[in-house]
C-alpha cells in the first residue's frame, strides 16, 4: 500500500504545503522525509513515511522547522543513523531537538549526551490522536472507531475494521446514492454505523485535496 499526499496528509496531521516543502532540502538543510515509495509524480509514501511526518508535525508546534532541518541532518550525517526516521524517537523542549528513549537522550543540534527528566517526561505515543491548529488528528491505527489501518492488512490502507474492506470503497457507495443500511449488500458484515464512519472518514482525508496549507492551518506560517 500506498499513501497519495491526500491521504498522507491526512494520517499525520501535516499540510499538503509542508508534505511539499520537507520532502526538498533547503538552504537550511536537506530533506526533513523524502517519500519512501515515489519521490516523483506521483507522489507516494509508505506507511512508515506517514509514522516519521506524524513526528515531525509534533516537532514543529513546538520548535523552528530550521532545527528539524538541522537535527535530521544530524541524526543521519554526524551520529551516522542511516535507518527510516519513523525508526526514532524525537522529542523537543522548544529550543533543541533530542534523539532520546526512556533513559537516555541526545542533543542533536547541540549534541550533548546524557539523562534529561524534561525529554523524559516529554516522551509521546506518535501514533496517539492530537489536535494541530484547532483541529483533531486521528489516531493513526484507528482514524474512527469502525476504520482501521494495518500495515498487515491491505499494506495499510484504511479498511473497515474487521474485515479487509476499504473505506474508500464504501464511502463511494454511500455517496452515490446507497443507503448505508443496504452497504451490506455489497459488502457482507459492514454495519450501516460502520459505512457512515469510513464516509465520514473519507470526507476528513479529501479536505485535504486542493487546500495548500491545509484547513485550519491559519497563515502560511503553516507551511514551514
Amino acid at each position: 500500500m500506498s499513501y497519495e499526499p491526500k491521504l498522507a496528509a491526512a494520517l499525520s496531521g501535516a499540510t499538503m504545503a509542508q508534505l511539499s516543502h520537507w520532502r526538498h532540502a533547503s538552504g537550511a538543510g536537506g530533506a526533513v522525509l523524502v517519500p519512501e515509495i515515489s519521490a516523483i509524480r506521483p507522489i507516494l509514501y509508505s506507511f512508515r513515511d506517514v509514522v516519521a511526518l506524524r513526528t515531525c508535525v509534533r516537532l514543529r508546534q513546538e520548535t523552528s522547522l530550521q532545527r528539524i532541518r538541522r537535527a535530521v541532518d544530524s541524526l543521519r550525517d554526524d551520529l551516522g543513523e542511516r535507518e527510516h526516521l519513523s525508526a526514532y524517537q524525537l522529542v523537543t523542549d522548544g529550543g533543541t531537538v533530542y534523539l532520546a528513549d526512556p533513559d537516555h537522550a541526545v542533543d542533536l543540534i547541540g549534541r550533548k549526551g546524557g539523562k534529561s527528566n524534561l525529554v523524559i517526561h516529554q516522551l509521546v505515543d506518535v501514533l496517539a490522536p492530537f489536535y494541530r491548529n484547532g483541529r483533531h488528528i486521528p489516531d493513526l491505527l484507528s482514524p474512527r472507531p469502525d476504520v482501521a489501518v494495518d500495515p498487515s492488512v491491505r499494506g495499510g490502507e484504511p479498511v473497515i475494521r474487521g474485515t479487509r474492506v476499504p473505506a474508500a470503497e464504501v464511502a463511494a457507495l454511500i455517496r452515490d446514492g446507497i443507503p448505508p443500511e443496504q452497504i451490506a449488500d455489497f459488502f457482507p458484515g459492514v454495519s450501516a454505523g460502520a459505512a457512515l464512519e469510513a464516509t465520514d472518514f473519507t470526507d476528513y482525508v479529501d479536505s485535504y485535496a486542493g487546500t495548500p496549507t491545509g484547513a485550519g492551518a491559519g497563515t502560511s506560517r503553516g507551511a514551514a
